[in-house]
C-alpha cells in the first residue's frame, strides 16, 4: 500500500468503515476517497474519521463520468457498493440491475479510462448458481470483472473477486435482527434447516487485502470459513423466545454454496483460501490452473467437490456463535439464565 490512493465505492456501509479503519492504520497510505451516493452517511462517517487523508465523494456508481472523475490519481479501487437485499431486488429488479451489472460496468470502465492498477469487487455466495435476482446480478457483475482481464491490453491493471458469506453483523443480516426481535420475545425462523456460512467484518477485511496483494487476475477468492444452522442462531440469541417457522423468503435458499461442482474444475486450494481461476482469452484451461497454482502455492480441488454451507466440515456451536456475537456485534450481549 505504500503511497497508495485508494478509492472504496459503497464505502459508508459496514464493510467500508472497517475496511477504512484498516486502511488508514497503514501509514503507508496517502489517501482514502470514499465513492457513495448518500450524504448523511458520509457526514456521519466523517465524525468518526477525522484524518485528513480520508476524502469523501459523493456519486452513484450508475454514472460512468463521475466514477472516473472520482478516480484521477487513484491507485486502486474496491468495489463494495450494491443494492443487496433479496426481498428488494425481487420487487424491483431493474434497480438491482442497474446498479449491481451496469453499475460493475462502469467501475470497470472507469477503472481502464483513469490508469488504475489493483481493482478487487466484492461478491456473495448467493452469486453460485443464483435461485434470486441479487444473486444473478452479482454473478454477472463477477464475470465482469473477471472478463475485464481479457481487455486490459498493455494497462497493468488487475481485476479480482472476493466471495463470501453471510457478514456477522453487518446491517440487515440476521444476527441484528434476531437480537432486536428478542425484545418482542418471538424470533421468527425461516426454516430450521437452513444454513448459512459465516464470516466477520474483519475477515472479510482480510480477504480483500489478500486479493489486493497476490491477486494475479481474473481469481475469484473464496475463505475457507465455518457455517451456522438458523436454529442455533435463534437458540443462541434467545432460548426462552418463541421460534415459530415462518417459511423461506421470495428468492431464499435452504443452503448457500460458494463453489459449485462444475467451478470447482477450475478450482484450486490453498491452506486458508479456494480460488477459482479463470478462463482468460488465448490460454488453455491446463496452463491456466498450473500458472495459479504455482502462483498461490496451491492445488486444485478433489473431483466432485462444491463448497455448501449444509455439507461444511466446520459448525459453529451455540456457545461459540455467542462469544462471536459479544466479539463483532454487542459486548454487552447476554442471554437470561
Amino acid at each position: 500500500m505504500k503511497s497508495q490512493s485508494i478509492l472504496v465505492t459503497g464505502g459508508t456501509g459496514s464493510f467500508g468503515h472497517k475496511c477504512v479503519a484498516r486502511l488508514l492504520a497503514d501509514p503507508d497510505v496517502k489517501r482514502v476517497v470514499i465513492y457513495s451516493r448518500d450524504e448523511l452517511k458520509q457526514f456521519e462517517m466523517a465524525q468518526r474519521f477525522t484524518d485528513r487523508r480520508v476524502r469523501f465523494f459523493i456519486g452513484d456508481v450508475r454514472d460512468r463520468e463521475r466514477l472516473t472523475h472520482a478516480m484521477s490519481g487513484i491507485d486502486t479501487v474496491i468495489h463494495a457498493a450494491a443494492l443487496k437485499q433479496v426481498p428488494t431486488a425481487e420487487y424491483n429488479p431493474f434497480e438491482c440491475i442497474k446498479t449491481n451489472v451496469l453499475g460493475a460496468e462502469n467501475v470497470v470502465q472507469a477503472c481502464l479510462d483513469a490508469g488504475v492498477t489493483n481493482v478487487v469487487a466484492l461478491s456473495t455466495d448467493k452469486a453460485a448458481a443464483p435461485i434470486n435476482l441479487y444473486g444473478a446480478t452479482k454473478l454477472c457483475s463477477d464475470k465482469l470483472f473477471i472478463a475485464a482481464n481479457n481487455v486490459r491490453g498493455w494497462n497493468k491493471i488487475r481485476f479480482s473477486v472476493v466471495r463470501y458469506g453471510n457478514v456477522m453483523g453487518s446491517r440487515g443480516s440476521v444476527i441484528p435482527f434476531f437480537l432486536e426481535k428478542r425484545k418482542t420475545g418471538v424470533l421468527p425462523i425461516t426454516d430450521m434447516q437452513m444454513t448459512r456460512f459465516n464470516i466477520t467484518l474483519e475477515e472479510g477485511v482480510d480477504l480483500v487485502m489478500h486479493a489486493l496483494e497476490h491477486a494475479l487476475g481474473g481469481e475469484i477468492f473464496v475463505p475457507r470459513i465455518p457455517s451456522y444452522r438458523i436454529g442455533d442462531v435463534a437458540e443462541a440469541i434467545g432460548p426462552q423466545c418463541q421460534h415459530p417457522v415462518v417459511g423461506i423468503r421470495p428468492g431464499e435458499k435452504i443452503h448457500e454454496e460458494m463453489i459449485t461442482e462444475t467451478d470447482a474444475l477450475q478450482t484450486i486450494e490453498t491452506g486458508r483460501h479456494y480460488i477459482i481461476v479463470p478462463m482468460l482469452y488465448g490460454h488453455t484451461a491446463a496452463s491456466l490452473m498450473e500458472r495459479y497454482c504455482a502462483a498461490h502455492q496451491g492445488a486444485p480441488v478433489a473431483a466432485g467437490f462444491s463448497y455448501n454451507s449444509g455439507k461444511n466440515t466446520e459448525w459453529l456451536t451455540v456457545a461459540q456463535i455467542r462469544e462471536l456475537i459479544r466479539q463483532h456485534c454487542d459486548p454487552s450481549f447476554t442471554v437470561d439464565a
